[in-house]
């Protein structure tokens, strides 16, 4: 069993979800700091005057121990968000048919008034849409001691997993011999040489939010996420 434990990210990009896809569960691990300027409440599309940030406000001044968790929404934003991407996308091969499931999204999350319950919503549309069957659970279901490795170990050993994948950013923090020693092995993930597909417009620009492959490949999207060799 492959599990993969991680912050959640607003509507992110195609790399993340490829990293969920191939677990048997992902776990939100909501309950480490937020941290602001991260991708926590925010992600880029791409529009004709070329990248946009769509950026959810919230609550954090005088906040700063705060965890993802805790991160409340400070300002309606969602219906914003939403006339940004329909300006950007609707010229998009696949926009007419998917925007009535996206905008119910937005209009679900805008109702919301925590950061990691809107994140939750999205992906858990998204893995449904694209047909992904990973178990998305949350790091509070999991009790775990400890800081960094120790406690990640713990959250993989009560979910029954003997293998771990991870971001590679993980690799400055992360002891692997506490993994080996418990028995589980740790796999590194690889973002490089994900096909690229026609954006509407410019150059291509892969570090943008998964709706842009959506929208631009419609039921195609999933093959775009099988890296090249």
């Amino acid at each position: 069993m492959q599990i993969c434990i991680i912050q959640s990210c607003y509507i992110p990009w195609k790399g993340f979800i490829d990293l969920i896809r191939q677990c048997d569960e992902y776990v939100i691990f909501d309950s480490v700091q937020y941290a602001r300027r991260h991708w926590h409440n925010r992600n880029r599309i791409v529009t004709a005057h070329g990248v946009q940030w769509l950026t959810i406000p919230v609550v954090s001044k005088g906040r700063f121990d705060q965890s993802i968790a805790e991160v409340e929404v400070s300002e309606p934003w969602a219906e914003q968000h939403w006339r940004s991407i329909a300006l950007a996308y609707k010229r998009a091969p696949y926009f007419s048919e998917l925007s009535p499931m996206v905008e119910n999204w937005f209009k679900e999350a805008g109702q919301l008034p925590l950061l990691t319950e809107i994140n939750e919503l999205f992906l858990r549309g998204i893995c449904a849409h694209m047909g992904i069957k990973t178990k998305i659970t949350r790091d509070t279901e999991y009790p775990a001691n400890g800081r960094q490795t120790e406690r990640l170990l713990g959250i993989t050993r009560a979910a029954g997993a003997d293998h771990y994948l991870s971001g590679p950013s993980a690799k400055d923090y992360l002891d692997e011999s506490m993994f080996e020693a418990a028995g589980t092995k740790v796999t590194w993930m690889n973002y490089a040489n994900y096909p690229e597909y026609k954006q509407l417009h410019g150059g291509f620009d892969p570090a943008v939010t998964i709706l842009d492959l959506m929208f631009n490949t419609g039921p195609d999207a999933l093959r775009y996420l099988n890296r090249q060799k």
